[in-house]
């Protein structure tokens, strides 16, 4: 794609990085065929070619309108259209320099302003965060449906092992998972304890940065990876941890991203980089244990269960890891079912559900149909927005698949 950026815009970092993505850009089109939002509306600018020409657009100096900050709101950021780019376009960082040069140009007003504002406030804060959550399940049986949909019930955290072995890693805690599901990071230590890792989390790391810089507070979300990266690095420097660990996979798209975020920060850029690099997933950190896991399950064996696995876009898109955890439920003993257009997003997006209640219904209810197609009597997934997000939706159990794996470890049915 030939471009002719406008001079504010040309010689800036933000400006040569838009420039190389969008010379990348062959205008194919086989990233409509993978987009949600192009199925559900049919609107060539609700696809990833038409967000990229509208985003060149505005690079090259055309007008910009609250049409086209309603195109780019659309979009769920799921990167599936990264996954089918024959190209390698990097849609998700083109789409974050769109929104942040809309946001400078088409200011919000009234209730989008402020309730865009109180997700960028109350969310990332996890005290906050958990005082409300304890207040809504206080009062959870008079809350109408909408809200009672988003105060999940809480399952019992239980034992965190104490920390034993020579090899540990720190895990992050997050900011909406302590007080959604405190089970997951629990169960995650139970199972690496069983393989003999110790898990720990760091004082003072918290939310990853990701709501503050999708709702367009890059500097918010830069200072919250600076956060993150001050809480972990004395650990780091000492070499006293062979891994970050992610157990929620939003969280681990935006942290493997720090490299990125930080590259123009000389205090951080090189710190950024090194937590990089010791950032995995749990799935990696599982699947690398597979061998001691498997002797652990060998000698818990578990009842053949049908389950459905939603791979979260920001894993399978994001982060790019396929197949890793599916062979781990597998070996646990479950069966997975098919799911149809497993590559389509379920409609949660972080804040998306929130602020495009309608398109993310839809795509949970696309979702949850393809999900139980098969007959499972169990989902499970590994991010805790699309745990939730799908819960809201259905009588069926949705759990994080380390949860299950650690209750096969604890010979407890699932």
């Amino acid at each position: 794609m030939q471009t002719q950026l406008a001079d504010f815009i040309r010689d800036t970092p933000e400006g040569r990085e838009a420039d190389e993505i969008l010379r990348k850009c062959v205008h194919c089109g086989f990233c409509t065929a993978t987009c949600p939002t192009y199925q559900l509306l049919g609107d060539e600018l609700d696809g990833p070619r038409g967000r990229i020409y509208l985003i060149k657009q505005m690079l090259e100096g055309a007008e910009v309108t609250e049409k086209t900050r309603l195109h780019l709101d659309r979009c769920l950021t799921c990167r599936s259209c990264e996954s089918t780019c024959p190209s390698g376009v990097q849609y998700g960082r083109l789409a974050d320099i769109g929104r942040h040069l809309v946001e400078e140009r088409v200011p919000r007003s009234g209730g989008d302003a402020l309730a865009r504002r109180v997700l960028r406030e109350f969310v990332p804060r996890p005290q906050l965060f958990g005082l409300a959550m304890k207040a809504g399940r206080a009062v959870r049986g008079l809350l109408p449906k909408t809200l009672r949909d988003k105060v999940p019930e809480l399952r019992p955290a239980g034992p965190w092992p104490t920390a034993r072995h020579a090899r540990r890693m720190v895990a992050l805690a997050g900011c909406v998972q302590p007080a959604m599901a405190p089970s997951i990071n629990a169960a995650a230590a139970r199972v690496l304890d069983a393989l003999g890792i110790s898990l720990v989390e760091a004082a003072g790391a918290g939310c990853c940065g990701a709501v503050r810089f999708h709702l367009n507070d890059q500097d918010g979300g830069r200072d919250d990876a600076r956060r993150n990266i001050d809480a972990w690095w004395p650990a780091v420097e000492r070499g006293e941890i062979e891994a970050i660990v992610m157990t929620a996979s939003g969280c681990g798209v935006q942290v493997k991203d720090y490299a990125h975020m930080l590259q123009h920060d000389p205090a951080y850029a090189g710190k950024a980089a090194r937590i990089v690099a010791l950032t995995r997933d749990i799935g990696e950190v599982v699947a690398a244990e597979a061998e001691a896991l498997h002797a652990v399950l060998a000698a818990r064996p578990g009842p053949k269960s049908p389950l459905a696995w939603h791979a979260p876009c920001t894993l399978q898109h994001g982060q790019r890891i396929r197949g890793t955890v599916e062979a781990l439920l597998t070996a646990a003993g479950y069966e997975l079912t098919p799911v149809r257009d497993a590559h389509l997003c379920c409609g949660s997006a972080g804040t998306y559900s929130l602020l495009q209640p309608e398109l993310s219904a839809r795509l949970r209810t696309n979702k949850l149909e393809a999900l139980q197609a098969g007959g499972a009597r169990l989902i499970a997934s590994a991010n805790i927005g699309c745990i939730s997000h799908l819960q809201a939706g259905t009588e069926t159990p949705v759990r994080h698949w380390i949860e299950l794996i650690d209750a096969r470890l604890s010979g407890v049915s699932s």
